[in-house]
C-alpha cells in the first residue's frame, strides 16, 4: 500500500516562491503517474501538476504552466512542486496524489 505526504505549505507574499514535497512510502508498479491537485475553499479539487514513471514526462494546468515545476527524485522517494511567481489565486490546499494513495494535503496562502 502506497501512502504519501506533502510538506513545505505556507504564507508567501505574491511574486514569491515555495517548494513542496511529496514523500512516498510502498511500492508502484510502472507505468503510474503521480499527481499534485490543490483545492480552494468552496471550490473543487483540481489537477495541477503530474509525472509519470518511469518517463518522466510532465504535465500541467494552464494556470500555472511556467510559473510551476514538478520534478522526481528517486534517491529520495519524493516527488516536488517548485513554484514561482505565485498569486493570490494560487492559495489552496495542495494534495498529492499516486493510484488511490491522497495525502492530507498542505496549505498554500498567497498574500501580502
Amino acid at each position: 500500500q502506497v501512502q504519501v505526504k506533502e510538506s513545505g505549505g505556507g504564507l508567501v507574499q505574491p511574486g514569491g516562491s515555495l517548494t513542496l514535497a511529496c514523500t512516498i512510502s510502498g511500492f508502484t508498479f510502472n507505468p503510474y503517474y503521480t499527481r499534485w491537485y490543490r483545492q480552494a475553499p468552496g471550490k473543487a479539487r483540481d489537477l495541477v501538476a503530474s509525472i509519470s514513471s518511469p518517463a518522466g514526462s510532465t504535465d500541467y494546468a494552464d494556470s500555472v504552466k511556467g510559473r510551476f515545476t514538478i520534478s522526481r527524485d528517486r534517491n529520495k522517494n519524493t516527488v516536488y512542486l517548485q513554484m514561482s511567481g505565485l498569486k493570490p489565486e494560487d492559495t489552496a490546499v495542495y494534495y498529492c496524489n499516486e493510484g488511490t494513495s491522497w495525502g492530507q494535503g498542505t496549505q498554500v496562502t498567497v498574500s501580502s
